[in-house]
Parts: structure tokens; sequence; C-alpha cells
């Protein structure tokens, strides 16, 4: 098991690898830069080129079963979930194969709302010690399942 950070956005990094650390849990933090370096051994900070997709691929070409991957990025979870990795969101919301298709759905109707109503642009969400705290919570649960999971294969 390796978690996988998609970087550039993600407000629980911190978290991430503390929760990561207490179970040896190897953690590449991957960007395109601005990324501070950790100097915990299990952290592995990847700076790729700057482009289109670019930090989704690499991510998507090391992506092992029963890894996770915590990103906003709807579309990069369901391509993990489909190589049978775990996705979360920096909320704690868990996607897999069963809320993965309607999750998606939702954001693509979003991003076409937004597209077309300029009001809705921007619209900046503020992420609380409740939010980590939640997505803490969610990140030791879905460790554990998958600890429970590599057990009984």
């Amino acid at each position: 098991m390796i978690i996988y950070i998609d970087a550039d956005a993600c407000p629980v990094k911190n978290e991430i690898i503390k929760i990561a650390s207490r179970h040896k849990i190897k953690v590449f933090v991957v960007s395109n830069g601005g990324i501070r370096l950790n100097p915990n051994p299990l952290v592995e900070t990847i700076i790729v080129e700057t482009g289109l997709d670019v930090a989704d691929k690499w991510i998507l070409n090391r992506l092992e079963n029963l890894d996770i991957i915590v990103t906003y990025d709807i579309p990069l979870a369901s391509d993990a979930i489909k190589l049978g990795a775990f996705a979360m969101t920096p909320y704690g919301k868990e996607l897999n194969p069963s809320n993965i298709g309607s999750t998606l759905a939702t954001r693509n109707l979003m991003h076409e709302l937004r597209s077309a109503n300029h009001f809705l642009k921007n619209k900046n969400v503020t992420f609380s010690k409740k939010n980590r705290s939640e997505f803490s919570d969610g990140l030791e649960k879905l460790i554990q399942k998958l600890k429970r999971i590599s057990i009984n294969e």
C-alpha cells in the first residue's frame, strides 16, 4: 500500500503524512512545483513538468491494487479506481466503484453550470478544522479496511 497525494491544491498533506507515518506507509507527494520537501523518510516529493495532466499521468502509471490516492480531481480518481486503487477527496469522502459514477456525473454537471453562470465561478469554499478532522477519520478508516483486505488475500 502506497499513498499518492495529488498535491498542488491539497490542504491535508500534513494530515496524510502524519497518519501514513503512524502506519509506516510510503507517501508520494506529486506536484508541478511549489511544494516544500518533507524530511520524513517515508515521504518522497515528486516534481513533474508543467503541463496538462502531467502529475495525473505520473500517478496513474504507478498506482497498484490497494494503493490510495488523495485528490480533488474526480476524473483522476475515476481512472485510479479502474486500476484497483482507492481514492479519497480532501474532505474525507471515499470514492469507490459504487459511487464514482454518480460523483463524476455531478462533477460534470456542476462544471457545465459554472461555465454557463458567471456568478458561480470562483466561489471559494473554506476548509475548516472540522473538514481536516473528517478527512483524518476517513483516511484512518480506509487504511484499516485495506489492511484487512490485504490480510485476507
